[in-house]
């Protein structure tokens, strides 16, 4: 089967090249290729969906074959990408080979595997990191009540303000001595966690996990400190790594993500890779803002129109119900925080050595504020 435009992955980042193209160009051919059941959902309300009472079957808002007819193209699901073969233009799959005029790659990424996790503990300690999983976590978690989560960092914490809502009991473990703490600074972090601890989560930072052994009806944590945990079943939120398997064995350049230019494009000209799984300028940017974006652009090169990616300040909204917050990451630049509090919550401005106002931290009613300052910002890539 032969394709003028062949994307690789269903998620926001496949599916919004799918339809930029299709805006451009009504006639060429287009598939998406997924391995799973292709359809469209909005992975962010994923921890989320207890707070917002969302069913597990009404996450999805089109079926594979409603994306299919969106896009005026073929959604091709259960499909797994075993090779690329840049040579041929071929992608060789569990279906049979398809070959392509030009590739996006759209992969996300993969959470980090804990090696402490081994078979005995498939049902016992899992991560969502699609709807799939989150069909999967949710169908274990139910009829539990204490839940432990491995990981203070932005899934962490989001997934035990829900699960709170939901009635669970909630340990959160993590070797940092404070939750988001690579993203916020000190004092937000703290008002992070007290607001948290308030609500009713149980917080074990500053100490690893050193075993997880299964017992009957849950499993047993121990930790480097000596605290023995017992736990009905454990979410898994240490981390997202890029997928880059299959670029880095098609030889294309590959460092912490698959590496694009301003154009999206990468090391060959003919293939294209945007959100989770791909890394432009040095930046790895695992968040929605981006994704709009790059569609556009990577959509304007596929139609033969000349275009390059420019991002702006882009806040990060961390979904924390008890304590709203909203953080802009400063770059790795000489500076420093200065951070004041007042009713209206607690808000820490990052500036560089010159003085230029380069990231910000917000929590509580001061949310209100994030537009206003991620408009004074320079643009993170021009």
């Amino acid at each position: 089967m032969h394709y003028a435009v062949v994307v690789v992955g269903s998620g926001l980042a496949g599916y919004s090249v799918a339809r930029e193209f299709r805006k451009r160009n009504k006639t060429e051919s287009l598939a998406v290729l997924t391995a799973d059941d292709g359809h469209f959902y909005s992975k962010p309300t994923l921890s989320e969906a207890y707070r917002l009472g969302a069913p597990v079957e009404e996450l999805s808002s089109r079926t594979a074959e409603g994306m299919a007819a969106q896009i005026k193209g073929e959604v091709v699901t259960g499909t797994h990408v075993q090779s690329l073969d840049r040579a041929s233009r071929t992608l060789h799959t569990s279906h049979g080979p398809i070959t392509y005029d030009k590739l996006v790659l759209a992969l996300g990424a993969e959470p980090v595997r804990l090696p402490l996790v081994d078979d005995a503990l498939a049902d016992h300690v899992v991560s969502v990191n699609d709807l799939d999983d989150y069909r999967r976590f949710r169908a274990l978690a139910e009829g539990k009540r204490d839940i432990a989560i491995l990981g203070a960092g932005l899934i962490g914490c989001e997934f035990a303000n829900d699960l709170l809502h939901a009635g669970y009991r909630v340990k959160v473990l993590d070797i940092a001595p404070l939750p988001l703490s690579r993203l916020l600074p000190p004092a937000n972090s703290q008002t992070l966690y007290d607001a948290l601890q308030q609500a009713g989560v149980e917080w074990h930072l500053g100490t690893a996990v050193k075993s997880i052994e299964p017992r009957a009806n849950g499993v047993t944590l121990r930790c480097a400190d000596g605290a023995v945990l017992e736990a009905d079943l454990v979410l898994s939120a240490v981390g997202l790594r890029p997928r880059t398997t299959l670029a880095r064995a098609a030889g294309l350049e590959v460092a912490q993500g698959i590496v694009v230019d301003a154009s999206l494009r990468t090391s060959d000209p003919a293939i294209y890779a945007l959100g989770d799984c791909a890394e432009i300028a040095g930046l790895w940017m695992p968040y929605i803002n981006p994704i709009g974006p790059a569609a556009k652009v990577i959509a304007a090169q596929l139609a033969g129109e000349s275009a390059t990616v420019s991002y702006g300040a882009m806040p990060v909204i961390v979904k924390t119900s008890v304590c709203p917050t909203v953080v802009c990451p400063p770059p790795a630049a000489e500076g420093s925080w200065q951070t004041s509090t007042d009713d209206a919550g607690v808000h820490s401005l990052f500036h560089d050595s010159a003085g230029s106002l380069r990231g910000f931290a917000l929590n509580g009613a001061c949310v209100a504020r994030a537009s206003e300052l991620a408009q004074g910002m320079p643009k993170v890539l021009e």
